[in-house]
C-alpha cells in the first residue's frame, strides 16, 4: 500500500514531527511505500531524521533565495478558503490561496492509497480534495479543548468528509464522539508510536533533572523553574536542563535570573536525538497545563528515567500509574499551590534513589505499550 502523511512543517522540531517520523518509519518497516509531504520547506534539511525508506517532499519552498521560492507568489496575498487556522500560524507559514492551489493539486493528483493529515486545516483540505476511493484519515495531535471555538467548529464540520479521525488519547476520542454523534468518520484513539531508543538505559547516577519540549506557554516551564528553585536549596548537587526552542525562551531566561538559579538551571536549546540527553538524567520533568499525548514522557520512560508529570488533560494520566510507572502531580488550587505541589514531588524523588530506580524500571516496562509494532 502507498501511504502519504501530510504535515505542516516536517523541517522543524516538535511532537507532531517526531510522531510522524516514528509512524512513517514503522509503516515503511511493514513493507508499505511511504511518503511524508511537508506543506512547507523553510530550511535545507529537516532537524529530525526520517527513515531512509521514507520519501520526503514539500509543496511550498519557503527558503528565501531558493529557486521556486513561494513567498513572493501573488496568491500568498489572498486568504485560504478552507478555514482559518486561527491562533496557530502567523507570518511566513500562514495559509493562503497559494496553499489552496498547491495542496489541492497534490491531493487530486496523488497516487497514494491513503492519506493521513496531521492538523485541523490539513484535515479540512483532505476532506475537500482527492480522487474517489482515496482513504482519508485525519489526525488530532492536540485536543478538542486546545482549539479556539472557531477552529474547533471548522474542523468538526469537515469530519463527514473523512473515513477516520484519530486522536492520541482515549479521553479526547470520547469527547469527540460525544460532541459528534452520527458523524461519518470513525473516531478512534491510536496513541503515538514511540520506538525504543538505541542507547543503554539511564544509570540514574547523575543528579540531573531533564525537561524537553517547545518553549511555549502551555508547557508551563515557568512552573518547573519555580518548583526547582523551591526544592533546590535542600539538594545543592542537583541541576536542571531544559531542551527546546520557542517564543518563551527570553521570558524563561529572565525568570532563571530572577530566581537566582542561573548556575543550576540551563536552557540548553534544541537537541536531536533526545535519547542521549534523557539518559544523562535521573528525573524527567513535565509541568504542562495540557498534554494531548505526552511523547516526551514515553521517550524518557523508554530510557529508564522516572517521569514526574502534572496530571493534566489528556495524556499523562493514561500513560502513567501514580508511584508505579511515574509520579503524577494534581493541578489543584491556584498557581502557587501547583508550584508548591510540584516542588514537594520533586523533593520526594530527588531524595529517594530507591523510588527513582523502581519508577525507572517500571516505566520502561510500560513504555513497551507504545512500541510501533503495537
Amino acid at each position: 500500500m502507498k501511504i502519504a502523511l501530510l504535515i505542516h512543517n516536517a523541517y522543524g522540531i516538535g511532537g507532531t514531527v517526531r510522531a510522524v517520523a516514528n509512524l512513517s518509519a514503522a509503516l515503511a518497516g511493514r513493507g508499505h511505500s511511504v511518503e511524508v509531504v511537508s506543506v512547507h520547506r523553510p530550511s535545507d534539511r529537516p532537524d529530525l531524521g526520517f527513515d531512509p525508506r521514507v520519501r520526503l517532499r514539500a509543496l511550498l519552498d519557503m527558503r528565501e533565495g531558493a529557486r521556486g521560492y513561494a513567498g513572493e507568489d501573488p496568491l500568498t496575498q489572498r486568504p485560504n478558503t478552507v478555514f482559518p487556522d486561527s491562533g496557530v500560524d502567523f507570518g511566513r507559514l500562514r495559509y493562503t490561496a497559494l496553499h489552496d492551489a498547491r495542496v489541492a493539486a497534490w491531493l487530486d493528483g496523488t497516487d497514494a492509497d491513503a492519506v493521513i493529515a496531521t492538523r485541523p486545516i490539513l484535515n479540512g483540505y483532505l476532506a475537500r480534495h482527492g480522487r474517489p476511493g482515496l482513504v482519508r484519515v485525519g489526525q488530532e495531535h492536540l485536543a478538542m479543548d486546545a482549539h479556539s471555538e472557531q477552529l474547533r467548529t471548522d474542523q468538526n464540520a469537515t469530519l463527514d468528509g473523512l473515513d477516520a479521525f484519530v486522536t492520541v488519547s482515549e479521553a479526547d476520542a470520547a469527547q469527540y464522539r460525544a460532541a459528534l454523534p452520527g458523524v461519518r468518520a470513525e473516531i478512534l484513539c491510536v496513541p503515538n508510536a514511540v520506538p525504543a531508543p538505541a542507547v543503554a538505559p539511564a544509570t540514574l547516577a547523575s543528579p540531573v533533572i531533564v525537561a524537553a519540549g517547545r518553549l511555549v506557554a502551555v508547557k508551563r516551564y515557568d512552573r518547573l523553574l519555580r518548583a526547582f528553585a523551591a526544592a533546590a536549596p535542600a539538594f545543592p548537587e542537583w541541576s536542571l536542563r531544559l531542551y527546546g526552542r520557542g517564543p518563551d525562551k527570553a521570558r524563561l531566561r529572565v525568570l532563571v535570573d530572577e530566581l537566582g538559579i542561573y548556575e543550576r538551571a540551563r536552557l540548553m536549546g534544541p537537541a536531536s536525538p533526545l535519547e542521549t540527553e534523557w539518559v544523562k538524567g535521573s528525573i524527567a520533568a513535565v509541568s504542562s497545563d495540557r498534554e494531548s499525548f505526552g511523547l516526551t514522557l514515553v521517550e524518557a520512560m523508554h530510557c529508564g528515567v522516572p517521569v514526574l508529570a502534572t496530571d493534566c488533560p489528556y495524556g499523562p494520566g493514561e500513560i502513567i500509574s501514580h508511584r508505579d510507572t511515574g509520579v503524577l502531580v494534581p493541578l489543584d488550587g491556584d498557581e502557587d499551590d501547583r508550584v508548591a505541589a510540584y516542588a514537594t514531588a520533586l523533593r520526594d524523588l530527588m531524595g529517594d534513589p530507591g523510588l527513582r530506580a523502581k519508577l525507572g524500571a517500571r516505566g520502561r516496562e510500560r513504555a513497551a505499550r507504545y512500541a510501533p509494532e503495537r
